[in-house]
C-alpha cells in the first residue's frame, strides 16, 4: 500500500511540475488547461463522432456464484443510451470474446458520460459485481462512472491514469475488499472514437497540442526521439484532474519533449518506460506494477516422462497478484517466447546455463527480454532440488531471474496423501490439484526473485518439525507448510505472531541484471 501511495503521489508531482512547451500551444507555466473547439466543432474532418466502449476481458476475483461459475453480462451507458451484452454463461474468465457498444455524440460537446456495469445472471435475481472504488451510492460503489473527452481521447473518474488498478482496467479490490466476499471482479476495457486518419489521436489534440497532421496516421512516430512513439506517450502522458481549483488537463509525458524513458520506472516494477512500451501490447502500464515470466518446458521423455504446467495454474497466479494490484503475465509461447527444451533425465548446471542462453537469450547477449522477463524452466527431474531459484550470468553481469520446477516431484504430490491432500486443497479432482500444486510452487520460487526474506521462508514442511508449528501463522506459499495447499498467496502480516508482510516488502526490481550480487 505504501508503494501504491508513493506511485500516486509521484504521478501528481509529475503532472503539476512538467511544464508544457510553446510547441504544444499550451500554457508555459505549470497548471491545467482546457480544450476549446475550433469554430464550435471538435472534429471538422468527420461528419459524425461515434464513441465506442470495448470490453476486452472479464475475470472473477472472488466467489460470485456459490455453486457454479458466473454468468457474466455487461451494461454500458453512453450519455443517455444504454447497451447490454449477451450472457457469457458459466465462465469465470471471459477472454478472446471482445464486445463493444457505440454511440453517436454531439461534435460540439467535449465530455461524454460513460457508465460500465458488470452483472451476474441468476434465476431469482441478477447480482451486480464490484468493479469500482467504493464511492457514491450502493450501486455507484460497484459500477464504473467515467467521463470521456472527444477532444483528447482520454477518460477519468472511477478509472484514470495512475490509479491502483491501471489505466483501462477496473478492479473491485480497489476498495480494499481483497479478502472479503464482495463479488469482486476485474474488467479490461478501452474507450475510443472515430477519426479521419485512424491513428487514435483526435483532431483537436493533433492540431492544438501535438502539431501533427490529422490527415496522416502518426502511429509509430517518435517526434522527440526519446525511444517511445507518440501513441504511447499520448496514452500515458495526458491526464485530467477533475478536482481542486486547478481542474483541467495536465501533461505528464509530452510527445514533443525528449524525456528520459530509458531511466523512468515510476511504478518500481523493474521495467523502464522503454520496456513498458515494448510490453504494452501485452497489457503493461508504467504506473501499475507488472510481472512478466517466460516459461520453457521440457519435452516429454521417450517413455512419456514428464508433464506440462496446467493452464489453470496461470489463472490462479494471475488472480492472486491481481488482488494486490499487480498484473502477472505468463509467456508460455503466446508472447513470442516460451518454448520446449530437449528432454534430459537429469540436469547439470552447465545444461541449465545452456538452456538459458539458447532458449531465453536466443544467443543474443543484448536480448531486451533480460531484465524484463523472469525465466522459468520445468524439467523432468531437479538438479539439486525439486524446485529452486537461481541466477544467470551473461558477460559477467548477474541476474537473480530464474527458477526451476521438477515435474516428476510435483506430479507426485497429487497422490502423496490422497484423502488428506484432497481435503486441504478442497477438491478431489487430480487436474485441479495439479493446477494448485504448480501455482503454489511457481509463486514460491518467484517469491525468492522478489527478495522475500521472512523468517518463516522455506520452513516446516512436516508436522513433526518444530518450525511447522512455530510459523503456522505465516500464511504464505513461501512457508513450506502452505506451498501445496489451496492458499496460493503471500502473507500480508495480519495473522499474528511470527507472521510477515510479504506483500508489503516485495521488491519487483530485485531480478534486474547487475555487475555484482
Amino acid at each position: 500500500m505504501k508503494k501504491i501511495i508513493q506511485l500516486i503521489c509521484t504521478l501528481v508531482i509529475l503532472a503539476v511540475f512538467v511544464a508544457p512547451t510553446s510547441a504544444t500551444r499550451l500554457p508555459t507555466t505549470p497548471g491545467a488547461f482546457t480544450a476549446v473547439p475550433v469554430n464550435g466543432d471538435f472534429d471538422p474532418l468527420v461528419d459524425n463522432i461515434t464513441v465506442t466502449v470495448t470490453i476486452d476481458e472479464i475475470r472473477e476475483l472472488d466467489t460470485i456464484d456459490a455453486f457454479s461459475d458466473p454468468d457474466f453480462y455487461v451494461k454500458i451507458m453512453i450519455n443517455d443510451e444504454e447497451f447490454e451484452s449477451a450472457i457469457w454463461e458459466n465462465m469465470k474468465y471471459v477472454s478472446h470474446q471482445r464486445w463493444s457498444a457505440s454511440c453517436e455524440v454531439p461534435k460540439d460537446v467535449e465530455f461524454v458520460n460513460v457508465t460500465i456495469e458488470l452483472w451476474d445472471k441468476d434465476i431469482s435475481m441478477d447480482h451486480l459485481c464490484d468493479i469500482s472504488p467504493e464511492e457514491g451510492t450502493l450501486r455507484q460503489c460497484r459500477t464504473a462512472e467515467l467521463v470521456y473527452s472527444i477532444a483528447t481521447g482520454v477518460w477519468w473518474g472511477d478509472d484514470e491514469l495512475g490509479d491502483l488498478s491501471g489505466y483501462g482496467r477496473l478492479s473491485g479490490v480497489d476498495d480494499n475488499t481483497m479478502y472479503q466476499a464482495d463479488r469482486d471482479a476485474e474488467l479490461w476495457f478501452s474507450i475510443s472514437q472515430n477519426d479521419y486518419d485512424g491513428d487514435g489521436l483526435p483532431y483537436w489534440v493533433e492540431t492544438e497540442m501535438y502539431n501533427t497532421s490529422p490527415l496522416i496516421d502518426n502511429r509509430g512516430e517518435d517526434l522527440d526521439n526519446d525511444g517511445v512513439p507518440i501513441e504511447w506517450e499520448h496514452t500515458f502522458g495526458l491526464t485530467y484532474f477533475a478536482w481542486g481549483h486547478q481542474q483541467g488537463y495536465y501533461v505528464v509525458y509530452d510527445p514533443n519533449v525528449t524525456e528520459d524513458h530509458v531511466e523512468y520506472d515510476d511504478d518500481a516494477d523493474g521495467l523502464t518506460n522503454i520496456e513498458e512500451y515494448k510490453t504494452w501490447q501485452w497489457g503493461s502500464d508504467p504506473f501499475r506494477q507488472d510481472i512478466f515470466i517466460e516459461l520453457d518446458q521440457m519435452e516429454l521423455g521417450p517413455q512419456g516422462q514428464g508433464s506440462f504446467v496446467p493452464n489453470e495454474s496461470f489463472d490462479l497466479l494471475r488472480d492472486s497478484h491481481a488482488r494486490h494490484h499487480i498484473v502477472w503475465h505468463i509467456d508460455d509461447g503466446r508472447l513470442g517466447g516460451g518454448e520446449t527444451v530437449p528432454f534430459a533425465a537429469t540436469l547439470t548446471e552447465q545444461m541449465l546455463s545452456s538452456y538459458y542462453w539458447n532458449y531465453f537469450m536466443h544467443g543474443d547477449a543484448q536480448n531486451w527480454r533480460r531484465g524484463v522477463f523472469r525465466w522459468a524452466i520445468v524439467s523432468y527431474n531437479g538438479t539439486w532440488a525439486n524446485g529452486f531459484a537461481f541466477s544467470s550470468r551473461v558477460n559477467g553481469v548477474f541476474a537473480l531471474d530464474c527458477f526451476l520446477l521438477a515435474s516428476s516431484y510435483h506430479d507426485s504430490r497429487v497422490k502423496h496423501v490422497p484423502f488428506i491432500d484432497s481435503l486441504i486443497r478442497k477438491t478431489f479432482s487430480s487436474e485441479e490439484q495439479r493446477a494448485i500444486i504448480y501455482a503454489g510452487a511457481m509463486m514460491h520460487e518467484n517469491g525468492h526473485l522478489l527478495n522475500i526474506r521472512a523468517p518463516g521462508v522455506d520452513r516446516g514442511a512436516w508436522p513433526w518439525q518444530v518450525d511447522y508449528w512455530r510459523f503456522a501463522r505465516y500464511q504464505s506459499v513461501m512457508n513450506y507448510r502452505y506451498i501445496y495447499t489451496d492458499l496460493i498467496d503471500y502473507s500480508d502480516g495480519s495473522h499474528g505472531k511470527n507472521d510477515y508482510d510479504d506483500w508489503g516488502t516485495i521488491d519487483l526490481t530485485y531480478f534486474n541484471p547487475r555487475t555484482h550480487w
